[in-house]
């Protein structure tokens, strides 16, 4: 008997032994992400199915609370020395970060694999390019995501409207506006044809679609153009002249569009995902953005990079998640669970996204806009700028400066922010 207990310790102990080893020998990965409720479901649903099917690697992901808690977390954890392996990040960041020299180049792992090199051209190029800096891939596409327009299709019917056409134009879209507000509505409650947010990025496509731009070609910033100004005047204009919009804060508009006091609302194309969690009494549309003097719009949303750690299995295993994550099943999946963009062309091609527009065949419009897209500055100091530019939006939106003036005032504040 005691040679048999003698003889179970042994195989217990040998067998932890190896349990131990083959513990030891798993790359673990830390992910540092800014995404929660039915966007961080998906996500921590497709790391589990990653580290299912890549035994000798683990992600361990880290919702933090906000994306800006998120940045103030990373410099934190920089300046500490402590990063995590992998995070979400803005082009802006990623800006901050090369300065520190902090991150893994990324372009040395795709020219070492000269078969995944090859099939760069099936990301869309609005992708690669903002995620470049000075020839280099230091991030990549991650959670992108477009503007997109919301409407009720019932709301367009009863004023007469056609319930399958959306607004294309800025003219068009103010006159429906104006058509679907009635201060007098039976309900007892006004309604209006829209709302309106104070956003940074909904002034930054309408800039763009004046035939502006953020930044010159002599790298001085252009908030105060003509371009500029027009697109600012065109907000103000429906809020403060046509009175068939208001002002809300954060998701009061969202909220407001489903108890249908408006009839048009603009988000982000992953509003829908929050959307769909509340009952929604009308049938809705979805729309690309009316358009102006172009059709460009503006993609955001974040990236991801990889952490210099010292431990080149720990970069190599974080590359392989990213390439998992980034390749067509995927971003296709991602895609059509949570309304973010897929990264790459060959993904509108995938089962996936053709069952998605099968059954909500009106967003191919808004997955359309990434053919004509562009991009935030990769400035370190537009962050910072970002959010100026909304306190100076606020004061136009609320009839307290002229477009010109607030303007002024944000592209005065981005060029102090560039100097220092």
């Amino acid at each position: 008997m005691r040679k048999l207990i003698l003889v179970l310790l042994v195989l217990a102990f040998a067998l932890n032994s190896c349990k131990n080893v083959i513990n030891n020998d798993k790359v673990e990965v830390t992910f540092w992400h800014g995404l929660s409720g039915p966007l961080g479901d998906v996500l921590n649903e497709m790391i589990t199915e990653f580290n299912k099917t890549h035994k000798d690697i683990e992600i361990v992901p880290n919702s933090i609370s906000s994306y800006t808690a998120l940045s103030q977390k990373l410099m934190a954890s920089i300046q500490a020395k402590k990063q995590p392996d992998i995070a979400q990040v803005f082009e802006s960041w990623t800006a901050k970060y090369i300065e520190a020299d902090v991150l893994v180049n990324l372009s040395d792992f795709i020219t070492a694999d000269s078969l995944y090199a090859k099939n760069m051209a099936d990301f869309y190029p609005v992708f690669l390019a903002s995620n470049t800096y000075d020839g280099k891939i230091m991030s990549y596409p991650f959670n992108k995501s477009v503007r997109a327009y919301f409407y009720n299709k019932d709301a367009f019917f009863r004023a007469g409207l056609d319930p399958h056409y959306f607004p294309k134009t800025w003219e068009e879209f103010r006159n429906y506006s104006k058509a679907l507000t009635n201060p007098n509505h039976s309900s007892g409650r006004a309604t209006f044809g829209t709302n309106l947010n104070i956003n940074q990025w909904q002034f930054i496509n309408l800039l763009h679609q004046a035939g502006g731009t953020i930044i010159g070609e002599d790298g001085k910033p252009l908030l105060d153009s003509r371009e500029g100004i027009e697109a600012l005047s065109y907000l103000t204009d429906i809020l403060l002249k046509d009175r068939s919009a208001y002002l809300v804060r954060e998701f009061e508009g969202q909220n407001d569009f489903l108890a249908g006091i408006v009839s048009m609302y603009e988000g982000s194309s992953v509003s829908i995902t929050f959307m769909r969690q509340q009952p929604i009494n009308f049938n809705i549309g979805y729309a690309p953005l009316p358009t102006y003097k172009t059709n460009k719009s503006a993609v955001s949303g974040a990236n991801i990079v990889i952490f210099k750690s010292g431990d080149k299995r720990k970069e190599k295993a974080a590359w392989e998640f990213i390439k998992w994550f980034t390749d067509t099943a995927q971003t296709a999946k991602w895609s059509a669970k949570t309304n973010y963009m897929p990264v790459r062309k060959s993904a509108m091609q995938t089962e996936t996204v053709k069952d998605f527009l099968k059954e909500f065949p009106q967003f191919s419009g808004i997955y359309a806009q990434l053919d004509n897209a562009v991009y935030e500055p990769q400035h370190s100091a537009w962050f910072n700028a970002r959010d100026e530019l909304k306190g100076f939006l606020e004061k136009a939106m609320r009839n307290e400066q002229t477009p010109q003036e607030a303007l002024k005032g944000a592209n005065d504040k981005f060029m102090e922010l560039m100097q220092n």
